[in-house]
């Protein structure tokens, strides 16, 4: 029983600090020493992590030979782009004499600050991701309005389209008829046409004149003109 008592608060140290450590990774990186400015006791670094960008100008970070982490050197940034940190080391001698440190060396780095700085990133892309879900509800809400608008614009203009032909439909036979009207009132126009022509003749062929005898004017004195 008392060895169960003493396996347990080993247990649950070990799980909190498995816990600590899994958080803490955030704020490990590693890089390696491009340049080394002693008479303004600066280095730059050269990294390759995505998290490099909550990096900002004023955070501390330490760094140490991956060999051996007992001996840090501490620092504090003053520039940043997207391949290098450029870090200013207060006690650079220290870390002359504690690190193996020339350019090309490789070290491991840790910033509390990068920690919070990326903690706060996640927050802002969970609250970010919220709201991009519901951003997409809404959109997908207006697109079923959108798509139901379209299905209504589509059923009106069947409707109407049904209308339309139907009226087309009326519209022809009105017309056709029309024409049947027009052939009917052509035909028989040409019909009386043919009969006026017919009476035209006959009355030509039997024309009457009021008399028989002709005025003769002969002379130039119409006294002298006289009936033959």
């Amino acid at each position: 029983m008392k060895t169960i008592f003493k396996i347990l608060p080993l247990t649950i140290w070990l799980l909190s600090t498995s816990a600590f450590a899994a958080l803490s990774e955030d704020g490990f990186f590693s890089g390696r020493i491009s340049k080394i400015n002693n008479d303004i006791s600066v280095v730059r670094v050269k990294v390759d992590f995505d998290n490099v960008k909550y990096i900002n100008v004023k955070d501390k970070i330490e760094f140490w030979d991956e060999k051996n982490d007992t001996k840090k050197c501490k620092s504090y940034v003053i520039g940043r782009t997207a391949d290098y940190i450029l870090l200013k080391v207060p006690d650079m001698k220290f870390c002359e004499r504690s690190l193996y440190f020339t350019t090309g060396a490789y070290f491991k780095f840790f910033s509390e600050d990068l920690l919070n700085n990326v903690k706060m990133g996640r927050e802002v892309v969970g609250i970010l991701i919220k709201k991009r879900m519901a951003v997409q509800g809404q959109m997908e809400l207006k697109n079923k309005e959108i798509q139901a608008h379209m299905d209504r614009v589509g059923a009106i203009n069947a409707r109407y389209q049904t209308l339309r032909d139907k009226l087309e439909q009326e519209w022809q036979k009105e017309v056709h008829a029309l024409d049947e009207d027009k052939t009917f009132s052509l035909r028989s126009y040409k019909d009386l046409e043919r009969r006026r022509d017919e009476i035209d003749q006959k009355l030509e062929q039997y024309k009457l004149k009021d008399e028989n005898l002709t005025l003769d004017r002969w002379s130039l004195d119409s006294n002298l003109y006289f009936k033959k």
